[in-house]
């Protein structure tokens, strides 16, 4: 039998992520947070920043933050408040025309007597459909257009706290509106007793069973009823608010009105007070202006309020300022309501990054509480900085990417077993052979640890290098902190991965010198701070060295001044500029000591400071060392590369 046609529908993913969205691009963002960090953010600062800007695929929290202010300004700025006075207007010169004209074609004492009483209404809307409560209409017209008046401000004043009452109440007949009453009645008195800590179980579970057809979204319990209630409540008094003093006193003479029956607007009163008391935390002051053209009626204004009060709890969970805040607080829901589902998407998609951040460990927590990047994330920063000065490097010599290992040296050709500690690459075929002869003899293990052996290679010589860093504040101020940080680390990666034998030291030299991990040059700020003690840290460049007698002596030394500053016997740096003779005798002097070691020396100097070019040619000469002049992007690749030069010879 043939197999029938089947026709597939397509469309969205809606339970719970896109399982087809592309994963969280850890790199990317631990690239930015690392170099907002080098420039002096804390690593928390740093995140919270990348939330704000977002990443390439992602709108961040300031775009979505713009939004929602965008949204709020055109609901205020297309739409006004008075909508519902303004029918009512319509409807009562609609109603008084209709009458004026039946009583002009009557020729009575009784017509005039009503002209007189109709010229002499009060000029306000609200007193004069109060006024008109009375009054026997002659023209069917006219009560008809009077009964609209009632009917509309009971749908419009039932429509502010309940939804979609007023469709519901079209054409209403006092036997509904009498059912309304009774539904506020049992209302008001279960509010009441939940107001005084009764248990309201039952009396809940009674109400919803007999009025339970008000309330469509069915709430569980009388506290979601209260919550439920109070939210649209609070929004309709900040409607109120929102209005001029003159608009408030007629909506509130014409709430007594609603429907023909002043008990009405009596238990709307009492409603909003119970509501008051059992959730003081709602907005019940606040207010908004609205200044379009677009006529609201009363319960459309609320929706508008509720609306604005969404966008301003959205506006601040996306700032992402108050304490304890966290993505997490963001209402998704409520975001795609208001501005589409790719801003929900794009604020999940921020979510699910910081906790990656969190959950894969680059982060950890300092000794004094602080937060800040974790071994795992200098590794990450490290990589991607080595990635880039290679980049240069391959891009310089026209070279393409391979994978080449350094640690190791040389093969020999010659192979021995494996020992506990080895990290050479093992020798296939002989691990093989051994495991086969093994068998032969009655083994049946497939493999064992004994059957490995490994390449032999030649021995390389380990080399000591002390990387010079300048943390003036010029360095800072000329832009020169990152570049400097970058070439830190990406050296640091070299080193660690591929010449794990080598012993590096990171010296900072400012007003003093000192030796630093990765991670403290990393998180650094530039500080304002007189002096640049290069005699201090040649002082710990030659310690280090000493510490390493067996090993190549490397010292590099990035700077963008002259020495400035020098170490005295009793430990205080002592500045002067221009340079003193006894801070260039002391940097001198050190520097011969640690030339008395052999070691390659190279200064990077950067800017074009005719003095520091002078000074650098001079010492380099003294030591036999070499000077660069890099480019602040090329300086990666030229530390990196004159680091390499030197293992090679």
């Amino acid at each position: 039998m043939a197999r029938r046609n089947r026709r597939f529908a397509y469309g969205p993913y809606v339970d719970g992520p896109d399982p087809l969205a592309p994963p969280v691009d850890l790199r990317e963002a631990l690239d930015s947070i690392g170099r907002d960090v080098m420039e002096g953010s804390s690593p928390r600062s740093a995140l919270q920043e990348l939330l704000r800007r977002g990443t390439e695929q992602r709108r961040g929290l300031d775009e979505l933050t713009r939004e929602v202010w965008q949204r709020r300004s055109r609901l205020q700025r297309e739409n006004r408040l008075d909508g519902t006075l303004q029918e009512v207007r319509e409807l009562l010169q609609r109603a008084l025309d209709a009458e004026r004209d039946s009583l002009g074609r009557q020729d009575t004492d009784d017509a005039r007597f009503r002209e007189m009483q109709l010229d002499a209404l009060p000029s306000d809307t609200g007193g004069a459909v109060r006024e008109l409560s009375e009054y026997d209409w002659r023209s069917a017209d006219a009560r008809e257009a009077y009964e609209e008046i009632r009917d509309l401000l009971g749908r419009e004043m039932l429509d502010q706290r309940f939804q979609g009452m007023k469709q519901a109440m079209e054409n209403a007949t006092p036997q509904d509106v009498e059912r309304i009453r009774e539904m506020l009645d049992d209302l008001n008195d279960l509010l009441g007793n939940h107001a005084q800590g009764r248990d309201t179980e039952q009396q809940f579970a009674e109400f919803m069973a007999r009025h339970g057809e008000f309330f469509p979204e069915n709430p569980t319990s009388t506290e979601e009823l209260v919550d439920l209630l109070a939210q649209r409540a609070a929004a309709a008094q900040r409607m109120l608010n929102s209005m001029s003093e003159q608009q408030r006193n007629e909506l509130m003479q014409l709430s007594q009105q609603a429907f023909g029956d002043p008990r009405l607007a009596q238990a709307l009163a009492q409603l909003d007070a119970n509501l008051q008391g059992l959730r003081p935390g709602e907005d019940w002051e606040g207010s908004g202006r609205f200044r379009g053209e677009n006529p609201m009626g009363m319960g459309e204004a609320t929706r508008a309020m509720e609306q604005l009060g969404q966008l301003d709890a959205l506006a601040e969970q996306l700032s992402q300022s108050y304490p304890g805040a966290r993505m997490e607080d963001i209402d998704l829901d409520a975001l795609g309501e208001h501005l589409g589902d790719q801003a929900r998407v794009d604020a999940r998609a921020l979510a699910e990054l910081e906790r990656e951040l969190a959950r894969q460990g680059l982060f950890e927590r300092a000794p004094d509480g602080s937060l800040q990047l974790s071994p795992k994330a200098l590794r990450r920063l490290g990589e991607s900085a080595l990635r880039d000065v290679v980049d240069q490097v391959r891009a310089r010599r026209g070279e393409r990417e391979t994978h080449r290992s350094g640690a190791a040296g040389e093969a020999t050709g010659a192979t021995r077993p494996w020992a506990f500690g080895d990290t050479e690459a093992w020798s296939v075929p002989r691990t093989l052979l051994n495991a086969q002869l093994r068998r032969a003899g009655g083994d049946e293990r497939a493999l064992d640890v004994t059957d490995v052996e490994i390449v032999e290679t030649e021995q390389r010589s380990r080399a000591a290098v002390a990387l010079l860093v300048d943390t003036s504040w010029s360095m800072v101020q000329d832009g020169r902190w990152v570049p400097m940080k970058r070439t830190a680390l990406a050296l640091h990666q070299l080193i660690s991965t591929r010449f794990r034998g080598d012993d590096l030291k990171l010296i900072t030299f400012g007003r003093h010198a000192r030796s630093v991990e990765l991670g403290e040059l990393v998180g650094l700020e530039g500080v304002w701070e007189q002096g640049t003690n290069l005699h201090h840290a040649l002082l710990l460049a030659g310690q280090h060295l000493r510490h390493n007698p067996d090993a190549q002596p490397v010292v590099l030394v990035v700077t963008d001044g002259e020495p400035t500053a020098h170490l005295e016997p009793g430990g205080e740096a002592v500045f002067d500029w221009p340079p003193s003779p006894e801070t260039l005798r002391a940097t001198i002097g050190e520097l011969d000591r640690v030339t008395a070691l052999r070691p390659s020396v190279t200064f990077f100097m950067l800017g074009d400071d005719p003095r520091l070019a002078v000074f650098v040619d001079d010492v380099a000469r003294r030591c036999g060392g070499r000077v660069v002049a890099p480019t602040l992007d090329g300086l990666g690749a030229e530390v990196v590369s004159d680091y390499l030069r030197t293992r090679r010879r």
